[in-house]
């Protein structure tokens, strides 16, 4: 197939990307590269799949791949209402994997002009073209911060998400809404992923991954907050793609609906400070704790259901806590 992946250079656009050119797919690539966190950690993702940084930092220049024939990358702003359709005009994408996004959970606390203009509108406008260009399947990104105040666990899909406790999380739910309708109205088949707390190698640095090693190799103090208590279904990146990838490359047509959404996760939350006790055991060395109260925008556990994704498409997490953490840390190490 011809897929459009946004979000390119981000931590699982990336490695989407890697995963659907071995698989011998086309890939037209899309990220704005914006500086939200580590512009040079973007670049050097790239720079991975054949893209130089100099020839990426051209806005709208499409740029090929020198590693793979079947990559092209444009840097360009979702927000663009002008330049966006004609990337839909020059290529007939056969699907549109939007993973595009402000990230972020407590970054929206403080900038939440940044998640209404690339979430909502940018959201938007790549709808718009899925319609305006017959594009037949659509998959999105969503987050487990839509269960928000949610205390029934382990949280499922067809729960009700009415208490979104950060404007990320609200964003995202709004996306699903937005999917539902344009699957309704004009037959687009629409598949969200709510992803859980994903890690591992070329993670993003405003994870707790990246957060907690790095200030443990470094002697300094790590936050914890709500004193320890809190638990997250770690999903490592590989297990993450693996279920992406099974949902792209699914063709059967559902009968019932156009409109899906899925978990997506390890589904075994792991307590925050045994997280911690794993990459402590790991690294050798004992972190100093800072313990804090709860967090505005955070929740005490997430837990994923995700067993209509493992009845439709045989999806099985295979990487447990101690290996993703050991995976992690020996790229860090080699990277940082």
């Amino acid at each position: 197939m011809k897929i459009l992946v946004t979000g390119s250079a981000g931590f699982i656009g990336f490695h989407l990307c890697r995963k659907l050119l071995k698989e011998g797919h086309s890939v037209v690539a899309l990220d704005n590269i914006n500086d939200y966190y580590s512009e040079e950690l973007k670049f050097d993702r790239l720079l991975q799949l054949g893209l130089s940084k100099s020839d990426v930092s051209v806005y709208n220049t499409p740029v090929n791949s020198d590693k793979y024939n079947e990559l092209l990358f444009y840097k360009l702003n979702l927000e663009d209402r002008e330049l966006l359709p004609e990337i839909f005009k020059a290529h007939k994408f056969d699907l549109v994997c939007n993973l595009a996004a402000q990230a972020g959970v407590r970054f929206s606390i403080d900038n939440p002009q940044a998640y209404i203009d690339s979430n909502l509108l940018g959201f938007s406008n790549i709808l718009e073209c899925c319609r305006q260009f017959s594009i037949k399947s659509f998959v999105y990104a969503s987050s487990s911060s839509v269960y928000g105040l949610n205390k029934k666990i382990p949280f499922e899909a067809e729960d009700r998400v009415d208490e979104p406790i950060s404007l990320y999380a609200a964003t995202k739910r709004s996306n699903e809404l937005m999917a539902y309708t344009y699957s309704h109205l004009y037959g687009i088949k629409t598949t969200g992923l709510r992803f859980f707390t994903v890690y591992g190698p070329w993670g993003r640095p405003d994870m707790a991954m990246f957060l907690f090693t790095n200030a443990i190799v470094n002697g300094e103090a790590i936050n914890v907050f709500n004193g320890g208590n809190l638990a997250r279904d770690f999903t490592y990146i590989d297990d993450i793609i693996e279920g992406v990838s099974a949902v792209i490359n699914d063709q059967r047509i559902d009968e019932n609906s156009d409109y899906r959404i899925f978990n997506i996760g390890n589904s075994k939350p792991v307590k925050l400070l045994d997280f911690i006790d794993e990459i402590e055991n790991q690294l050798g060395k004992k972190a100093e704790k800072r313990m804090l109260p709860m967090q505005q925008g955070d929740v005490e556990q997430t837990w994923a259901d995700s067993t209509p994704l493992m009845q439709r498409y045989a999806y099985k997490p295979g990487i447990n806590i101690e290996e993703g953490v050991r995976n992690y840390l020996n790229w860090y190490k080699s990277y940082y």
